[in-house]
């Protein structure tokens, strides 16, 4: 028998997934609708933020704010006062109460039409996983289109053209960019659930990432012009910058905005970099360097850059300062494109 919960002037209906008052419908979206569902069913009992996460979240990363926010709009719908409630009590530092006397009637058969389930756990990993794959090929967009136009605007050698410096530089740093994106965002998105563990789930993808990457193009090199470059990014990088993007990752889960996660995970993103530069390792900037200048008939020169930082090559400083930039951009890409990815499947 499909049962319905009275309490005051309000009657809640799980399974027509309806909240009305005298009648009248209540708007809620799905997620909030859980919630309140949840904290009515527990009646009188404490109801703790991780039973939020697992039952209405089902998992998916939000921030203390979003319980938050949750809560004062049932408050609202209800007409309720946090300050002198009469249904849902804060327990602060615990969770929520509903404090309000419910009675539970019987309604007739069991309904067949439901309402569609929130997403399940694995759903919610995949989300999050190919949004941060999204945000980590905008973040290597912007680093593309940047390289691409200092490259383009230095003299050129007789046959090249700017526009191809530019396409060129664009797509190989998406393209890269890309890899090492879905490479880390799945791992933090598989951790999510185990707190800090998501730096290791992101140093995990990044070190799969970019091992193959590194094994694969010095196959291809070696393939296609018989030489095989050693300088390029590989193992170490795609570790660093994946624990980095996991700290920041974690860390924006307690911030209030995607602005505020982005922030976080472009500093985490370069302390990574920095790591990465201090251990003589190479990001984007410093790989295509090295290959320009190891390959037989390269036409590829980044001087003009370099010449920004006052050095007449790709030195120690260009390679520091691009790799922070390029760690933090990375990160932010990916950290801010998985906050805003769950928050809106909080949302629903």
């Amino acid at each position: 028998m499909a049962e319905s919960f009275v309490f005051e002037q309000f009657v809640l209906d799980p399974d027509d997934r309806q909240l009305k008052r005298g009648g009248d419908p209540v708007e809620l979206n799905g997620r909030y609708f859980d919630a309140l569902a949840l904290l009515v069913r527990e009646q009188g009992k404490l109801v703790s933020k991780d039973r939020f996460l697992d039952e209405v979240w089902r998992g998916v990363p939000v921030t203390d704010e979003a319980l938050t926010q949750c809560v004062r709009t049932l408050r609202r719908q209800l007409g309720d006062d946090a300050a002198r409630p009469r249904f849902i009590e804060t327990v602060p530092k615990h969770g929520y109460r509903f404090i309000a006397p419910v009675d539970c009637i019987e309604t007739g058969e069991p309904r067949t039409a439901r309402a569609m389930a929130p997403p399940s756990a694995w759903q919610g990993t995949l989300v999050l996983a190919l949004a941060g794959t999204v945000g980590g090929g905008l973040a290597g967009f912007i680093g593309g289109l940047l390289y691409g136009f200092v490259g383009a605007s230095q003299p050129l050698q007789p046959g090249m053209g700017a526009t191809s410096v530019l396409l060129v530089l664009l797509c190989v740093t998406i393209l890269v960019a890309l890899l090492g994106a879905a490479g880390v965002a799945t791992g933090i998105a598989l951790a999510r659930r185990h707190g800090p563990w998501v730096i290791a789930g992101g140093a995990a993808g990044g070190l799969v990432i970019g091992a193959c990457f590194k094994l694969l193009g010095l196959d291809a090199f070696s393939l296609l012009v018989g030489q095989s470059p050693g300088e390029i990014t590989g193992a170490l990088e795609g570790f660093v910058i994946g624990a980095g993007t996991g700290a920041g990752a974690w860390l924006a889960r307690r911030t209030a905005s995607v602005r505020a996660s982005a922030l976080v995970g472009a500093l985490c993103g370069g302390i990574g970099g920095l790591v990465i530069a201090l251990l003589g390792g190479r990001m984007m900037l410093g790989s295509l360097d090295s290959l320009g200048r190891q390959m037989p008939g390269s036409r590829l020169r980044l001087d003009q850059i370099s010449q920004l930082f006052g050095e007449a090559s790709f030195g120690p400083v260009t390679r520091t300062v691009t790799s922070v930039l390029e760690g933090a951009l990375f990160a932010a890409g990916v950290v801010s494109a998985m906050a805003l990815a769950a928050r809106d499947q909080g949302r629903r």
